[in-house]
């Protein structure tokens, strides 16, 4: 049965705040980060179906041992067998109400998102940038993760900040760095533009240039940052060889397969 949004977002601040308290570090992602950072564009969310079915966060796994016993505090409990096979990347919670999932120091997905000294950079969320790149990793990206891409967009300008921003520097940085990384996220910033908006009616005149221009920003500055070598002896083998993760293989249980939401 589908909950509300505000039961979510009510269910995450809890779970922030307590950790806030206990001095763990743990950040929201997947879509329900990205509802909390647009409050301006909350109604465009809601308009184009947004649906919300679990709470993902971001955490070091240094404090493994911290969030471990915050949990069941808070209402949760974890399947111990998971736990062995996957809990240094990845945990996975249970309440009678709601799913969580945690990664640990880096989203293992279709492509790896660090997290190394970027939890800091925001609360109760994960910044903006690595929400994007969260988004734009999947390869086989689907209708909510664009719709929650376009209201990201719609909300913030592109600058070369973190704070209440997606920081174009630092994609352009980690994009040139990992070709198959750069493939995912240009493929998906394209087929956006020229795939999917054009299927939303309800985005006005105005919805669509803004985004189109800052999709236009962000690619300009990928393309324009200077390329390591490693990326450019990938870049002559292309996408006639895998460039990505398969999900699957990462995460052996079923019910782990499946990336943020």
């Amino acid at each position: 049965m589908s909950r509300p949004v505000q039961e979510f977002l009510d269910e995450a601040l809890r779970i922030t705040e307590e950790a806030d308290k206990q001095k763990i570090v743990l950040r929201l992602l997947g879509a329900a980060g990205i509802r909390y950072h647009c409050p301006k564009f909350a109604t465009l969310h809601d308009a184009l179906g947004t649906r919300f079915t679990d709470l993902d966060f971001a955490a070091y796994n240094s404090q493994g041992k911290a969030i471990r016993q915050l949990f069941p505090k808070l209402g949760y409990k974890y399947d111990r067998r998971l736990d062995m096979l996957h809990g240094n990347i990845r945990l996975m919670l249970e309440s009678d109400r709601f799913h969580v999932d945690i990664f640990f120091d880096r989203l293992l997905m279709n492509h790896a998102i660090e997290f190394k000294g970027r939890l800091e950079q925001d609360y109760p969320t994960l910044n903006l940038t690595d929400l994007f790149l969260e988004k734009m990793q999947i390869v086989n990206i689907t209708e909510k993760d664009i719709k929650d891409t376009i209201v990201m967009l719609r909300e913030h300008e592109i600058a070369d900040r973190e704070k209440e921003a997606i920081n174009s520097k630092y994609l352009a940085e980690v994009l040139a760095k990992d070709w198959g990384f750069y493939y995912t996220v240009t493929t998906n910033l394209s087929r956006l533009v020229q795939e999917f908006m054009p299927n939303y009616e309800l985005l006005t005149e105005e919805d669509r240039n803004d985004v189109i221009r800052k999709v236009e920003t962000i690619h300009k500055r990928i393309e324009d940052q200077p390329k390591t070598f490693s990326w450019k002896i990938r870049a002559k083998v292309g996408p006639s060889r895998k460039w990505y993760n398969e999900v699957e293989t990462l995460y052996a249980a079923k019910k782990t397969s499946e990336a943020p939401s």
